[in-house]
């Protein structure tokens, strides 16, 4: 059995960002609800359990708790700010309420250099987050750190091999954080590492043809990196029992029919039909401008072109998907846990119960980065695994209200001049999305003299690690002024161009 590390989500935004820590560490690890049974830890037998912070208060009567017999299973536990205070209070301890709360950078006086804080200098920079203080530490917990502010800023039963921690390692704001994850995990928890993505491979390979059996795999193949790569993983797997199926819904960018079509053909040939379900689609969408309808139409269509595709290729008894793991976390809040539904994605928690198609999605627990080191591992050339995210819904929702052919039009014309000035640039590389979104409002402007009433354009090009957070790109005045001289004079229909100066969070990277 594969080694693994739970993390108990409590409804920390950087919840995820513990688990891609551990995972860059060589350990595997899952996000799993805070309330997750004995029995089901049991049945994982984890090699560390890894409590997340959270936005509440362990005093307040309905904070998220957890089985506090976990505690006693004798698993290697380590509580990060809203954790350590729940494991405080379920061990003995008490916690109280922080007079001024302590938010931001800190810097950590260690006490005792204990195995989680070996090999680290006696001040480290870290960052906080919280309103509660442990007042009280449960029997055998010592003191390893504090701050000005926080008596109890680390603490550790090494007996238990229990310990807790007021900051968060996992951001890039504690410098050393990494280190004390690593502390955990090897000297503490005893783990062994060396899970990559070769061994993925081979696990999912063997879990794939043991799911499949002598069954067919009807699989939705957009050209993006992750329908890509799940497509390659499974062409890996079980060959030409996969039918890779890539509908042109006539909401994708200018030439990408034509040159995924292409690809995988000629230069990495898989199992694939193309499916001209266009009209379809388009006649689904008229008169709709919510984007939640949106995407729940397209998700609909989507299934219906799929079961029937499905038929034509005789008995399909699987589907086939790529899902990652910020989509269902954005879908239906990590793994049941505390966390807000931000908005629904066409592939996660669309499916009809009667679709008669069992699921397959080997990248469900994968972040973006992972399936892009997957996808070198299933030589896929670069410039697919390197490809920026595109929606499942496409176009559809960088068109801000209804969709038309004119509007498709528009701005597919606006996003070419956007992928062709971006991929120019020298900064490109440090980019992971640029497009173009068209507007529901018109303007007044002026061109050749005549006064116009046209479209507004919006440019948004963003930097993140994951898409769970993102910020938008500094891009050079002359770059903007490039853009948006082209995108006037090129795509017939805009007279204004704006550029999206929102981070994430607040903002979603998508508009819709």
């Amino acid at each position: 059995m594969r080694e693994k590390v739970l993390v108990l989500d409590f409804g920390s935004q950087t919840c995820q960002l513990i688990a891609r820590r551990v995972r860059e560490l060589g350990v595997y690890c899952e996000i799993v609800p805070h309330d997750i049974t004995v029995d089901k830890v049991a049945q994982n037998r984890p090699a560390a359990m890894i409590l997340s912070g959270g936005p509440a208060s362990v005093r307040d009567e309905k904070a998220p708790t957890m089985d506090a017999e976990l505690l006693r299973m004798g698993i290697p536990t380590l509580g990060i700010c809203y954790g350590l205070q729940l494991l405080t209070g379920l061990m003995g301890g008490t916690v109280e309420k922080h007079t001024g709360g302590e938010y931001g950078p800190a810097t950590l006086e260690v006490d005792k250099p204990d195995e989680l804080l070996a090999g680290l200098e006696d001040r480290l920079d870290v960052w906080m987050s919280h309103g509660d203080l442990v007042k009280k530490m449960p029997a055998g917990f010592e003191t390893l750190a504090h701050t000005d502010d926080c008596r109890v800023a680390v603490m550790g039963n090494a007996e238990k091999k229990v310990y807790g921690v007021q900051f968060h390692p996992e951001v890039v704001h504690t410098p050393k954080g990494v280190e004390i994850l690593r502390n955990f995990l090897f000297r503490i928890a005893g783990c062994g590492g060396g899970w990559t993505m070769a061994g993925f491979i081979t696990e999912e390979v063997a879990r794939i043809k043991e799911q499949v059996g002598d069954g067919q795999v009807i699989c939705g193949l957009s050209g993006g990196v992750d329908s890509s790569v799940t497509a390659a993983l499974l062409n890996r797997a079980i060959g030409e029992k996969m039918h890779a199926v890539f509908v042109d819904n006539g909401l994708l960018r200018a030439g990408e029919v034509e040159e995924i079509e292409g690809f995988f053909t000629e230069d990495f040939p898989l199992n694939m039909q193309v499916v001209d379900a266009r009209r379809e689609f388009l006649d689904a969408l008229a008169g709709v401008t919510d984007p939640e309808r949106k995407r729940k139409i397209i998700g609909k269509v989507f299934i219906d072109v799929f079961s029937r595709t499905a038929k034509g290729l005789g008995k399909i008894d699987f589907l086939a998907q790529g899902t990652l793991y910020p989509d269902v976390i954005e879908s239906i809040s990590a793994s049941g846990g505390p966390s807000v539904t931000i908005k629904s994605h066409h592939n996660v928690g669309g499916l009809p119960d009667e679709l008669g198609f069992e699921l397959i999605e080997p990248l469900r627990e994968l972040f973006k980065d992972e399936v892009r080191r997957l996808g070198a591992e299933l030589n896929l050339p670069a410039k697919l695994i390197n490809r920026q995210p595109f929606p499942g819904p496409g176009l559809a929702v960088r068109i801000i209200g209804e969709v038309t052919e004119q509007r498709l039009e528009i701005l597919r014309a606006a996003d070419a001049i956007v992928q062709q000035e971006m991929e120019n640039w020298e900064g490109y590389d440090d980019i992971w999305q640029s497009f173009a979104v068209l507007l529901p409002v018109k303007s007044v402007g002026v061109m050749g003299d005549e006064r116009t009433y046209a479209n507004v354009a919006a440019v948004r090009v963003v930097t993140s690690l994951d898409a769970m957070t993102a910020d938008w790109a500094r891009l050079p005045h002359e770059l903007l002024a490039r853009l948006s001289a082209r995108i006037i004079n090129e795509a017939h229909g805009v007279n204004r161009v704006v550029y999206d100066i929102s981070s994430k969070p607040p903002s979603t990277i998508e508009w819709e």
